[in-house]
């Protein structure tokens, strides 16, 4: 007799169902496993041999032969033990079969016979509610099952009392879908805290409108970091569709909160000796990297030209297609890639460039190249540069003034953004694409500009440098600083500003 149940297995965020078939025969006493397992699903069969022993069974004296197929796509990690297992049960024939034709299982058994977590499991809901299947899975994995809809979801402790379920000593626990409640956004810092810095706090607010990639130049202990790490606080909160994106990415990576659910646009600061692997993604699972991570979210690179070369460069492509990537000899993963880019760095490598009492011995050749470790067409995909100078000794020492807290702003975002969303929709093109991000094609129809505003940046183009990239970057924040004040036109002071947040080194 040859039993099947349904699993999942992940290329990049898709499931792929697997059907795991056992089949018990007469010969020489073993238990093999096939169908390109990587060691973790090898070993599966001593902790199966010893959750059974648990239970008080016994793997057959007989040869145990279990096949995963399609056979050709690689199949790795812990949650083919529990559907492994009930295939051999089934075989024995302690399980009935009939109990899981309609489920898709995943699951990892202790020695013991309990179940532990596994990632993904949002991921293999959502592909079995889509088949009209449910879902059965650890009970560690409930609050992350719940979230994809899915209201056939069986759950349980160990081994033994999902076979209790099965053989109908005991009742089926199905998880009722709880009523979706999130909870109020407690962040830990807000942008009333950050003193001075007026130019960069308004272009982090321009930014945070149109969702444009921000570089800052500044010396150490200007409030680079502490922008940064502030400018999640002001983003509106994530629609449905992307908390379920960013939820799967979390749960592949197995890095998902408890409450089982990712409500607010992530951030996420890399330190600079972060490997190409780790940014982009990669290794011997393809997992998810630190820039799908941000998707939907902030990626934060701090001191940018202490970074590898490569890790800088491998960040072009992502910026622009909003997803990356993974190649391998026998597959190509993607995963959607689809952030704001927010980068620091000091003006030159001992980082006291034009500072008084402390200035740089060998400028300017230093600040040149620290810069030079940037390249052009990296620089060119910044749609804001802001130079921040030094605190001076009189803001610090005052008492802070009254200053518009995050939630202020954030609502003045979500007005812009709201605006940005609904022309998009009146255009016939995706809601979802922010000024930021949207094609030049749609740009050339919205880009209506004054004649004053014309003249303005022929006039900067006949005098500077300004890459193909880099004019339709302008004109996109351009754009977004005219919806901040409510106007279809863009005038003269909207590229003004855009022009100030363009330096000379992207020029």
């Amino acid at each position: 007799m040859v039993s099947k149940i349904r699993t999942v297995a992940f290329v990049g965020m898709l499931p792929t169902e697997i059907t795991v078939e056992a089949q018990i025969s007469p010969g020489i006493a073993s238990f093999c496993i096939v169908g390109l397992p990587d060691k973790a699903v090898a070993e599966a069969k001593e902790r199966i041999r010893s959750a059974f022993f648990t239970l008080g069974l016994g793997i057959p004296a007989k040869r145990v032969i279990v096949n995963m197929a399609p056979a050709d796509i690689p199949k790795t990690g812990s949650h083919y033990d529990l559907p492994i297992a009930l295939a051999v049960l089934c075989s024995m024939g302690i399980a009935e079969q009939n109990m899981l034709d309609e489920a898709v299982v995943m699951g990892e058994l202790g020695l013991d016979g309990s179940l532990g977590y596994v990632s993904g499991t949002i991921c293999a809901a959502m592909f079995a509610n889509e088949g009209g299947l449910s879902i059965v899975c650890p009970r560690k994995c409930a609050n992350e099952a719940v979230w994809s809809g899915n209201k056939s979801i069986i759950v349980a402790e160990s081994l033994g009392q999902l076979l209790n379920q099965l053989t109908g000593k005991a009742q089926m626990p199905f998880v009722e879908p709880k009523p979706v409640v999130l909870e109020t956004v407690k962040y830990n810092g807000d942008f009333s805290e950050v003193r001075g810095q007026l130019v960069a706090k308004r272009a982090f607010e321009v930014a945070a409108c149109g969702k444009h990639n921000v570089l800052m130049i500044g010396v150490p202990g200007c409030g680079k970091s502490m922008l940064a790490s502030r400018l999640c606080t002001i983003l509106p909160p994530l629609t449905p569709k992307e908390m379920l994106e960013t939820t799967c990415i979390y749960s592949l990576a197995g890095m998902l909160p408890e409450e089982g659910i990712i409500q607010n646009p992530p951030y996420r600061a890399p330190h600079h000796s972060a490997s190409l692997v780790a940014i982009t993604g990669g290794g011997s699972n393809a997992k998810p990297g630190e820039i799908s991570l941000a998707h939907n979210g902030v990626l934060f690179l701090d001191e940018l030209p202490e970074f590898q070369r490569q890790t800088i460069e491998a960040l072009r492509q992502p910026l622009e297609d909003k997803k990356i990537t993974i190649s391998r000899a026998k597959e190509h993963v993607t995963y959607p890639a689809n952030i704001q880019l927010v980068a620091a760095m000091n003006p030159c490598r001992c980082g006291y460039l034009g500072i008084q009492n402390k200035e740089c011995s060998k400028a300017p050749i230093c600040a040149k190249d620290y810069l030079n470790k940037i390249s052009g067409p990296v620089l060119d995909r910044f749609d804001i540069t802001i130079c921040m100078n030094n605190i001076n000794n009189s803001e610090l020492l005052s008492p802070p003034r009254q200053s518009e807290t995050s939630e202020v702003i954030r609502k003045r975002v979500i007005e812009v953004r709201e605006k940005q969303i609904n022309r998009a929709l009146s255009h016939g093109v995706s809601s979802n694409q922010l000024n930021g991000q949207i094609g030049n094609k749609y740009l050339e129809t919205i880009a209506n500009m004054t004649r004053e505003a014309k003249e303005l940046i022929k006039d900067v183009m006949s005098r500077t440098y300004l890459s193909a990239r880099g004019f339709h970057k302008t004109i996109k924040v351009a754009r977004t600083i005219a919806d901040m004040r409510n106007s279809d036109n863009i005038d003269i002071v909207d590229l003004s500003e855009a022009l100030q947040y363009r330096t000379d080194i992207n020029m």
